[in-house]
């Protein structure tokens, strides 16, 4: 063969020889990704157990200048949520102490460490006692009580909170594992977990007696730290902390068992929750979804609707052309093949009258309208009111007393026969700080009266007015 030429190409192979240098290249393209994965996300190396249990332990602790500090957070909180700024929350979350004791209940579980576990949960329970008593005290002696968007939107967990608090927890676990210190990453956790916010808020319903906040706001904080001491229980055993020893081996088998039960029942009623919660959202979400893009007709519109997952109903309220009940059949035939709406039940509100006019409504359906219209503009209505009130008030200045002129200048001719015309009128007077209406009444007396004569009837026609028009205040004007 000549020296010069060109070994054969990979097009001269046979078909068998061509797949299997396909096969190979691919398996190490394949290895090379899995090698890169695992040293962009393997992290057992740079772990530093020992100094992470002795951290987590020393944030455990709840005495002196971390009391002091919960306090003045608590207070910052509470501030920030009764004047509805996210800002001020975040502030106080920067600088809350809560988070040591729930990573300390997470991992001594996980590391059969319960002097540790009964140290986290005894501070654990103070924090949260004295949070609560802070928020308390704050709510109950501020001037301002209302409920504003940051409050209510602490008393119930949605599906959102649990995640926030489960990746939260595995972030906060995550940078305290690591070699060295994460400041800014676990400050971060603090925020995004919000653990204070629940705890004003449950200090908020105390104050106000609304038990259904209370109890909500706690549910959404035994929720964030149930998924954070999860977190960090799990985090703990893939990362193979050592377990706790004991010179007594039955005292370890123990305390190994109470350990597991203590995160069993921890772990099932929160995994239940997270199903149950992720079930309401998807349900909420396909209901949401059907209505903007099946529930279609023309001439009509959808102006408002509600879901109730644990009734298994969606209710809407239209307005325009009445639907056919052949095409709502077919719209609930279209939700039971919807497997996140089977067995959901559709509630369809609609005007009697095709014209379609507001004013032929259902009763329930203008109620539901003027409700949702109320909720969205309360304010404004408020504002609007006051306005009228107002508005009516200096009407009715010039309005004058409710009594009719026509019987009263009748019944003054009968008492009074040396009255020869009479006028009323509002006469506004003011003194440059204030301004007042007073009644006027002008009488022209006959010419054949006495001034003595005049004087006498005036005084007691200016009685009389008083007693029968129930006024205090009133004026009578002689033209005479």
């Amino acid at each position: 063969m000549d020296n010069n030429q060109k070994p054969e190409s990979n097009k001269s192979l046979p078909p068998h020889e061509k797949s299997e240098d396909l096969g190979a290249n691919a398996k190490g393209i394949w290895e090379s990704i899995k090698a890169l994965v695992r040293e962009l996300l393997e992290i057992r190396h740079d772990t530093d157990r020992e100094s992470t249990v002795e951290a987590v332990k020393k944030d455990i602790s709840f005495k002196g200048h971390n009391a002091w500090i919960l306090i003045f957070s608590i207070f910052v909180a509470s501030v920030g949520l009764n004047v509805s700024s996210t800002a001020v929350v975040i502030g106080a979350m920067l600088i809350s102490p809560l988070m040591g004791p729930i990573v300390g209940v997470g991992m001594s579980v996980a590391i059969n460490d319960v002097l540790t576990l009964r140290k986290s949960f005894i501070n654990l329970g103070l924090m949260v006692g004295l949070s609560v008593l802070t928020a308390y005290i704050y709510f109950l002696v501020s001037p301002v009580k209302e409920e504003t968007p940051e409050l209510i939107a602490r008393t119930y967990p949605t599906i959102l909170d649990v995640l926030v608090a489960i990746f939260g927890g595995l972030a906060l676990i995550v940078a305290k594992t690591k070699k060295g210190t994460i400041a800014s990453v676990i400050l971060g956790v603090a925020i995004a977990t919000a653990l204070m916010p629940p705890l004003c808020t449950v200090g908020y319903g105390l104050a106000i007696g609304n038990w259904s906040y209370a109890g909500g706001a706690l549910y959404l904080f035994s929720i964030n730290a149930v998924f954070i001491a999860l977190s960090t229980f799990v985090v703990t055993k893939v990362l193979g902390f050592p377990l706790v020893k004991y010179v007594n081996s039955k005292r370890r088998r123990r305390t190994a068992q109470i350990a597991s039960t203590i995160a069993v029942i921890v772990m099932i009623p929160s995994v239940i929750l997270f199903v149950f919660l992720l079930q309401e959202q998807l349900f909420e979400s396909k209901a949401k979804e059907f209505i903007s893009n099946v529930m279609r007709y023309d001439g009509t519109e959808t102006i408002k609707s509600s879901y109730d997952y644990k009734e298994k109903s969606i209710e809407v309220y239209l307005i325009g052309n009445r639907v056919p009940q052949t095409t709502i059949t077919t719209w609930q035939k279209q939700l039971d093949d919807i497997e996140a709406l089977k067995e959901t039940e559709l509630i369809i509100h609609q005007g009697a009258d095709p014209s379609g006019a507001i004013d032929e409504l259902s009763t329930q359906v203008r109620s539901g309208i003027l409700e949702d219209l109320y909720v969205r503009n309360q304010e404004l209505i408020e504002n609007k009111d006051e306005k009228i009130a107002l508005l009516e008030n200096e009407i009715s200045k010039y309005r004058g007393s409710s009594f009719s002129f026509s019987d009263l200048s009748q019944e003054a001719k009968i008492n009074y026969d040396g009255i020869d015309e009479l006028g009323y009128s509002n006469l506004i007077t003011t003194n440059f700080s204030k301004t007042d209406t007073i009644p006027t009444f002008t009488v022209g007396w006959k010419d054949d009266l006495k001034t003595s004569q005049i004087s006498e009837q005036k005084q007691r026609f200016e009685r009389w007015l008083k007693v029968r028009l129930k006024l205090d205040t009133l004026q009578v004007k002689s033209v005479n």
